[in-house]
């Protein structure tokens, strides 16, 4: 099954009708020189679900992510978000539309407080125009208590909240993944991308940002798309699996089903997988 010798068929497109999709993204590719980093990929995210992505390193993975959120420029295809079409349009468009990205390494201002990294991701923020201080100070200062409420919140939420005064630089890495996540949140996000957000983190902070993730899901119809190398946690706390390998999606569907995927576990998964161990 294949395009050219070694190159993985890519997936068709699965039917749409009757589904609620908030993402469709269809024969995205991008290019670095002569590498096609990502190759027609093609795939959809349900609303309301939390959908993981796989493959090996080198497969294209986060580059989809940079793409569909706006910071690399693509080079063809479609991106539809919520209805409408995002493709080529810049990280801060797309990140107010409610569609929000976390990264492999976490992007926290390590010499900022905890609370100043919260508020900072707050949108609509009349205090960053010197002129609305200036004319409308009563609104500047209300919208400020507003954000500041929510920061506080947010960190109550991810037991961060006795860390709000510590620079950021001082937080573990889980808290700074917990951090990114809530920060992330400050823009009440429809959708939120988080590229592997296990990397790094103990399994005690780990539990706590999987729970986090299923009660903002159940809770606020929050949807997740994210990257994960740790096959018992996409088996477990996903409810479907989107496979690349080579820049393009080579499998698609409930965990189990992907499981037992040929291409799947040739491609990522291994032989040891084939038999249905989770790790």
């Amino acid at each position: 099954m294949a395009t050219e010798a070694g190159t993985a068929a890519p997936m068709p497109a699965r039917p749409a009708e009757g589904r609620d999709l908030i993402l469709r993204v269809e024969g995205l590719t991008k290019r670095f020189g002569g590498l096609r980093a990502v190759d027609g990929a093609t795939f959809d995210v349900e609303r309301g679900s939390i959908t993981a992505l796989i493959g090996p390193n080198g497969a294209g993975k986060t580059t989809c992510f940079n793409v569909v959120t706006g910071f690399y420029r693509a080079d063809g295809g479609e991106v539809v978000y919520d209805g409408e079409s995002i493709f080529r349009k810049p990280a801060h468009v797309i990140a107010r539309r409610g569609m929000v990205r976390t990264f492999q390494i976490t992007k926290a201002l390590a010499a900022m407080s905890v609370m100043d990294n919260m508020m900072l991701a707050a949108p609509n923020q009349p205090g960053e125009k010197l002129l609305n201080i200036v004319l409308r100070p009563r609104k500047s200062l209300k919208r400020e208590a507003e954000v500041e409420q929510r920061a506080r919140e947010l960190l109550e939420m991810f037991n961060l909240h006795t860390k709000a005064d510590d620079y950021a630089g001082t937080l573990s890495g889980g808290q700074r993944k917990l951090l990114e996540l809530a920060r992330a949140l400050m823009v009440e996000p429809r959708m939120v991308l988080l590229d592997e957000p296990m990397a790094g983190v103990n399994p005690t902070l780990g539990r706590r940002l999987l729970d986090h993730m299923a009660e903002l899901r159940e809770q606020r119809g929050v949807t997740f798309l994210f990257i994960e190398h740790d096959m018992e946690v996409v088996m477990n706390h996903s409810d479907r699996v989107i496979v690349m390998a080579q820049g393009r999606v080579i499998a698609d569907g409930p965990p189990e089903e992907v499981r037992r995927d040929q291409r799947v576990i040739d491609a990522y998964l291994g032989e040891s997988h084939e038999g249905g161990s989770s790790t």
